[in-house]
């Protein structure tokens, strides 16, 4: 099961491919950050056994789901109520949607719920217990009741909205690579008041969504589902709240695993990560441009990396000009081409689509990067949810003079991701809620149980060095590489190897001691319409 492949959301780390330092994170405005007192703490440590307690004697009532999810009758679905404010666990309760699939085995094989989280922040996992039907999670559906469900703020739980819909997915739109004074003033004004749409939405409520309200809402879930012990797979983001959780409830762990872990470092969230993050992107822009000029006898853009990006550039030049099907644009061709960035599932697709435009046939291009009105609701709820979060977590620099300057450094390095990066964090410099500091995440030995980490080495939205980092901050953790992959998300997908570990770790509790590698999944085989004879072009898992 992949992560969501959500712009900006995770962690990165510069790679060595980069020839020129990030500048330090500076300018982060602290004293908007509010480290939580002890009597807050003790207030909303109570607060969230209070809810738990409560959970656990109401259990979840499963039936139907939301008719508008227009999911299979044998998933089913229910809600558990959780504290807006943990501090406050009388007051305003918040539904959480939650889905199941009981375990497919007999009563012997069944060891309990198994909670799924694929990141974000903004992603809801409704759809993941439907995974036991695919091999790779059969036998892990044997033994346990796949459950996943949608965050705090994440349709349809209390849905959080700052911005309309369709405003949101106005298109087509520029994304110049050389921002201007007068562009770059535009994108503080949208920022702006994309911040105070937030605001105006969720009113006093905005405070509370954050990476630690979505490690207490797991552990009342844990408790409605019955379970005395948590055994849970967050991928992406997910990790970073997971991690969170195993630091504040270590002993109501009993299997965790982090897929594509995310940096857990207090300096690194979220600031620095995200200028880290457009660097990392660069290394994997250039890992697809390389394989597409491998296959040049398919589609024609170059027979080096450097031809290929000479080609890109050429069709992001003609989409502003005249934007492919009337609304993919430059922005809309970067957020398609992003995709590729996350998951070499995509490579095909819109290397070919690329190959198309420029041999005068826009349509691929067109179907693949103009944004769908039936996702625009969605689309807008998973960036505000994103916002809100990572806006609430932690310090961000307020001065403008700092963002620009850190992100045209940047961007002199890594062009390809650095500014679409910084207009989707910038409402986070006029955020009108006060920021926490974030949380130091970190076990000693034994106090969890052994916990597996799974990593792709040359993935870029979530880098290796976020996974080591979580190794050492978990004391006892166990490390599964996928060497030389870049794929985003890697546990139940297409390697054996991987996929073996999880099997091992989720249905026995052993681990690798301490690291163990698994070569690289298979890359993929180029495609053409040519080649394809008009076939539908195949829509990768995400």
């Amino acid at each position: 099961m992949r992560a969501a492949a959500l712009y900006g959301t995770m962690v990165c780390v510069a790679l060595s491919v980069v020839a020129a330092p990030v500048p330090a994170a500076t300018g982060l405005d602290r004293t908007a950050a509010t480290a939580p007192t002890a009597a807050a703490t003790m207030a909303e440590t109570r607060g969230t056994a209070v809810a738990a307690a409560r959970a656990a004697a109401a259990g979840i009532s499963f039936g139907p789901c939301p008719e508008e999810e227009m999911l299979p009758d044998f998933l089913r679905c229910g809600t558990v109520a959780v504290p807006l404010d943990y501090a406050a666990p009388y007051g305003r309760q918040i539904e959480l949607v939650v889905s199941r699939v009981r375990a497919t085995g007999s009563a012997g094989e069944r060891q309990g719920a198994f909670v799924y989280n694929p990141g974000g922040p903004g992603a809801s996992s409704i759809t993941f217990p439907l995974v036991g039907e695919m091999t790779e999670w059969k036998k892990i559906a044997r033994a346990y009741d796949m459950v996943g469900y949608a965050p705090r703020g994440v349709t349809p739980s209390a849905p959080l909205s700052c911005q309309d819909p369709a405003e949101f997915a106005a298109a087509p739109a520029a994304a110049p690579v050389h921002p201007s004074p007068a562009y770059k003033e535009r994108r503080i004004a949208a920022a702006k008041a994309y911040a105070e749409g937030c605001a105006r939405d969720a009113g006093p409520a905005l405070r509370h969504y954050t990476s630690l309200n979505n490690a207490r809402d797991l552990d009342v879930l844990r408790a409605a589902l019955g379970e005395r012990k948590l055994t849970f797979m967050g991928a992406s983001y997910g990790t970073y709240f997971g991690a969170v959780y195993a630091t504040l409830f270590p002993s109501h762990v009993r299997r965790m695993v982090f897929d594509s872990a995310v940096d857990p470092s207090p300096d690194q969230i979220w600031y620095r990560s995200n200028l880290d993050q457009s660097l990392a992107f660069e290394s994997r822009w250039k890992d697809f441009r390389t394989w597409v000029a491998k296959h040049d006898v398919t589609y024609h853009l170059g027979t080096s990396p450097e031809a290929v990006q000479r080609s890109y550039e050429t069709v992001r030049a003609g989409v502003a000009r005249r934007p492919a099907g009337g609304k993919a644009g430059p922005a809309q061709l970067h957020a398609a081409l992003l995709g590729a960035v996350y998951y070499d599932d995509y490579w095909a697709m819109r290397a070919t689509a690329l190959s198309e435009y420029v041999r005068g046939n826009p349509q691929p291009l067109a179907e693949q990067a103009s944004p769908r009105a039936v996702t625009a609701q969605g689309d807008e709820n998973a960036n505000a949810v994103y916002t809100a979060v990572q806006c609430n977590d932690a310090p961000w620099p307020t001065d403008r003079r700092v963002w620009d300057r850190d992100h045209t450094a940047v961007a002199r390095v890594a062009p390809f991701g650095t500014w679409a990066n910084a207009w989707k964090n910038l409402p986070c410099a006029y955020w009108p809620a006060p920021r926490q500091e974030p949380v130091d995440v970190g076990t000693e030995w034994d106090e969890l149980p052994p916990v597996l980490i799974l990593a792709a080495e040359r993935d870029a939205a979530t880098p290796y060095e976020g996974a080591l980092e979580l190794q050492r901050r978990l004391r006892g953790a166990a490390l599964v590489t996928e060497r030389d992959a870049g794929s985003h998300g890697v546990g139940g997908s297409n390697n054996a190897c991987v996929n073996r570990h999880l099997e091992t770790y989720l249905l026995t509790g052993r681990t690798p001691v301490r690291r163990a590698d698994c070569a690289p999944h298979r890359e993929p085989n180029p495609v053409s319409l040519e080649r394809r004879a008009g076939q539908s072009l195949p829509v990768p898992a995400v």
